[in-house]
């Protein structure tokens, strides 16, 4: 299992565990984080951006082309700024911090 630690915009925390192989997006939705995954992980929206913690932003895979354009277009996006779709959870990620941005909150549940 991997361990995951979504934090709010609020500074809440929630540790998760992730079976090896999944995406970030699966994982946050399942743990009931605000991320809506629109475009189903295609990459055509920007609705499950994550702020991934500066000590693991490095180890994660380069972003491809096609994740930048998306991630311009997302709100509040920073350097260590990545599409949840895409990030594939390995061993090597075990620890792995997400910060979850205020913009990314469902207002389709409202």
């Amino acid at each position: 299992m991997i361990t995951v630690t979504f934090i709010s915009a609020d500074g809440e925390s929630q540790e998760v565990q992730a079976v090896d192989g999944r995406n970030l997006l699966d994982v946050a939705q399942a743990a009931g984080q605000p991320l809506e995954g629109t475009c189903e992980g295609q990459m055509a929206c920007s609705t499950c951006h994550v702020i991934i913690d500066k000590d693991w932003f490095d180890r994660l895979p380069r972003a491809v082309e096609d994740e930048e354009d998306m991630l311009d277009l997302a709100s509040g996006a920073r350097r260590t700024s990545r599409l949840s779709c895409q990030i594939i959870l390995t061993p090597e990620l075990d620890g792995l911090v997400v910060h979850v941005p205020a913009e990314s909150r469902n207002m389709q549940g409202l």
